[in-house]
């Protein structure tokens, strides 16, 4: 799983969602914009995230281990049963 880049910071954060209220753009191919990366903290349960490209990776998500979003890569999330996340999202540090 990647990291974020040491120069990023948080600027917002999803409400947090269970197995119940995943928006559903979030549950098929979606990206973030140019410049923008997304930290997905699962809270509790497991999440199945999708990178789409540009190779198919599946990564099984959960309190020990978060998800990274890479700018405008396509992705998207499937619970697991039971889950409770959110999306942080950051860019370049401002200055």
């Amino acid at each position: 799983m990647k990291s974020l880049p040491a120069h990023m910071e948080n600027y917002k954060s999803t409400p947090e969602f269970d197995e119940c209220s995943i928006p559903p753009g979030l549950l098929k191919a979606h990206q973030t914009k140019p410049g923008v990366w997304g930290k997905i903290v699962v809270l509790s349960g497991r999440l199945k995230y999708r990178i789409l490209e540009p190779v198919l990776e599946e990564v099984e998500l959960s309190a020990q281990l978060h998800g990274v979003v890479e700018p405008a890569v396509p992705h998207e999330v499937e619970p697991i049963g039971a889950v409770k996340f959110y999306v942080a999202f950051y860019r370049e540090r401002a200055g």
